[in-house]
């Protein structure tokens, strides 16, 4: 069955192209430095656009504060108005530039430091735009005046590329050791499975709060984005070698698989050549399902403070001032476009991840 043709499949699929695109293109779809604070620009509601006689905004700069109501006055000038233009000249930054954090060995000891795997493509384009002193915030501004939307695109980068990091490190991982366990057995087997069965009797929220309290001061925000996919992957390969091993120790058994032990083939070829491919679609599918926990799990630490810190973004960082009541009640924008966009990237996965499952399985062949 072709997978498209599921209708949860193709609605997970398009969810995530839309997110995954808007990655990819975040600096030149951002109109505004996301590390940048507008002057007189703190908590901001959306910018109001005027479409007579064309897209239009108006400068717009905070009051003094109502004591009576405890929100700030809006100063809005209208003799300055200032039209909405596409493919503008903004700030300047690199495309799909890539970092990678490694050790590095130093006067001082081994240190962390980031290192510049594609240097990208420098560019100062963006989609849209207006004038100064006029802004277009489309979903307002944070505590410190800098611009919503484009925060929102930078944190989609770690929010988003977490679980893909994530897998690449849990899953090879998981199928290896399952595949040891249930092809090998005796006390390979009884040792390996020991081991999961310790590692999934840990509760996984402590052990990342426990583990990422007590990360080191001083990380960049991609150092520490490496450390917590490691803290997470740790503690997910488990369940994977678990479902893997089951799959060995019956697919050991047929007849192809005793053909090529008979024949002398070795016992890691027929591991790799014959058995684990037959695990390739539970790992597909399982693989969906899975990138939403690290989603989830990268949101919480940042949440509660103990993962990617101010002034870089993620949906979860962003997603801290909720605690604020009083923020939760004024200023409602500064939550839900953060809390919508972990709802959709999990959404879309686990979409993907049950029409997959649909597709796949021989009983829904013929419906």
């Amino acid at each position: 069955m072709n997978w498209w043709r599921n209708p949860l499949a193709r609605w997970g699929a398009m969810i995530l192209l839309v997110l995954y695109l808007g990655m990819l293109g975040a600096d030149f779809l951002a109109p505004y430095d996301p590390y940048a604070s507008q002057e007189n620009g703190a908590l901001l509601p959306p910018t109001q656009v005027q479409w007579q006689p064309w897209p239009q905004v108006y400068p717009t700069t905070q009051g003094p504060l109502d004591l009576d109501t405890g929100a700030r006055e809006l100063r809005v000038d209208r003799t300055q108005p200032r039209p909405v233009r596409l493919f503008v000249r903004g700030y300047q930054y690199r495309w799909l530039e890539l970092t990678v954090p490694l050790p590095q060995r130093t006067a001082r000891g081994w240190q962390v430091r980031d290192w510049r795997v594609f240097p990208g493509i420098p560019s100062d384009w963006h989609l849209f735009g207006v004038a100064a002193p006029a802004h277009l915030n489309l979903l307002g501004t944070d505590d410190q005046g800098r611009d919503q939307f484009s925060r929102l695109l930078l944190g989609s980068r770690i929010s988003l590329s977490v679980g893909l990091v994530g897998i690449l490190i849990t899953f090879p991982i998981g199928i290896l050791l399952g595949g040891v366990a249930g092809y090998a057995g005796g006390w390979w087997d009884g040792l390996l499975m020991r081991l999961v069965e310790v590692l999934m009797t840990i509760p996984s929220i402590y052990l990342l709060v426990a583990l990422a309290a007590v990360l080191p001061p001083g990380l960049t925000s991609s150092q520490r984005f490496l450390l917590i996919v490691f803290i997470t992957s740790f503690i997910n390969w488990a369940g994977l070698a678990r479902v893997i091993r089951g799959q060995v120790l019956s697919g050991k058994e047929q007849g192809f698989v005793q053909a090529a032990r008979v024949l002398g083939a070795r016992p890691l070829g027929i591991l790799w050549r014959h058995i684990l491919p037959q695990t390739t679609t539970y790992v597909i599918i399982s693989a969906t399902l899975t990138v939403p926990g690290f989603i989830v799990a990268e949101s919480v630490l940042s949440l509660i403070g103990l993962g990617i810190e101010q002034p870089d973004a993620s949906w979860g960082n962003m997603l801290s001032l909720a605690t604020n009541v009083s923020i939760m009640l004024l200023h409602p924008w500064l939550v839900w476009p953060p809390a919508l966009m972990i709802i959709l990237a999990v959404l879309g996965f686990n979409l993907l991840g049950d029409g997959l499952r649909d597709s796949f399985d021989p009983r829904q062949a013929g419906r």
